[in-house]
């Protein structure tokens, strides 16, 4: 996979989950990282922070809840 998929693939759900991507391209959560952070350099992706649990759930590890978000380009 190359970073434009990654980017389209952001841009067009806008935004996502970080295990949706893991599943959609079938590769690990780490390599993933790297290449959004690259994105997240060129101003394109942004990481959305994390609340501490959702709204009334009780069981999520937040540990592995990670958000991303299509940057608009001005």
């Amino acid at each position: 996979m190359i970073l434009r998929e990654l980017q389209e693939f952001i841009l067009n759900n806008h935004r996502v989950f970080l295990a949706e991507m893991e599943l959609h391209f079938h590769i690990n959560r780490d390599a993933l990282r790297q290449m959004l952070n690259k994105l997240i350099k060129k101003g394109r992706v942004r990481k959305l922070l994390t609340p501490e649990k959702c709204h009334y759930c009780t069981c999520c590890n937040t540990n592995t809840m990670e958000f991303y978000e299509w940057a608009e380009q001005n």
